[in-house]
């Protein structure tokens, strides 16, 4: 009998422990000047003790507010920061009342998402087939592909079911330098044998033509391409092999 309580207590300290603990890496997140932002989503993923916002954002169970467990499919919004593990994790996460939504915000209030361009077409493109999007609310030095992970700012007008994005910008991006083009297929190419381009979208100084063994720096930003997962825009020769 004293060894079944002392199992009992010592499950109980465990998940004592594992909330301090998760409360003590939020703080962290706040202390440390992480940027945090309110977006909304949906429940793509539910196990044991934690979930997937959106296929990308992690949330474990203890941050879920109220007494009704989360489904998939389930409109949620939640406070999202960056994490050196899980790369974005909420802190907070409020499912939305399907109930509430009559009396939801107004058209003029904003919300960020994060998704994936899914249509490419001339003047009007979309994100996961729901948010439209026209080009002059890109931000500056990027043009849009289809399979791009973006960040959008929206809003829903009351007089249509899409979102409609305000402002779209590159989920991550980041600079390569000194990397070699490893395949030319046509007008798409891979360099480094990781990153994919098309000379469709892929800014290049006047007059270059990108070669295979080309050593090239480069900017990129994250895209789902077959599989790859980052996408060429910008591309300047170093040297040629």
């Amino acid at each position: 009998m004293l060894r079944f309580i002392s199992r009992v207590l010592a499950f109980f300290r465990r998940r004592v422990d594992s909330s301090e603990a998760e409360r003590e890496q939020h703080m962290r997140l706040l202390e440390g000047g992480t940027r945090l932002k309110t977006v909304q989503g949906v429940v793509t993923n539910i196990y044991s003790d934690y979930g997937l916002i959106d296929d990308l954002i992690y949330f474990s169970s203890d941050v879920v507010t109220g007494d009704v467990p989360l489904k998939v499919g389930q409109e949620v919004t939640a406070i999202v920061g960056k994490d050196k593990t899980y790369g974005l994790k909420a802190i907070k996460v409020d499912a939305l009342c399907d109930s509430c939504h009559g009396n939801g915000p107004p058209d003029s209030y904003a919300r960020v998402s994060f998704g994936c361009v899914s249509t490419v077409v001339e003047g009007a493109n979309y994100i996961d087939h729901t948010t439209y999007f026209s080009l002059d609310v890109v931000c500056k030095g990027f043009e849009p592909y289809q399979g791009d992970r973006v960040e959008v700012e929206f809003c829903t007008p009351s007089d249509t079911l899409s979102r409609r994005a305000l402002s779209v910008k590159p989920q991550r991006h980041k600079h390569v330098h000194e990397v070699c083009i490893t395949s030319l297929h046509g007008r798409n190419g891979v360099i480094d044998d990781s990153i994919f381009f098309t000379l469709e979208s892929l800014k290049l100084p006047a007059g270059y033509t990108p070669q295979v063994s080309d050593v090239v720096n480069a900017v990129v930003v994250e895209s789902i391409q077959s599989c790859y997962t980052w996408r060429a825009i910008s591309m300047t020769p170093v040297k040629r092999c």
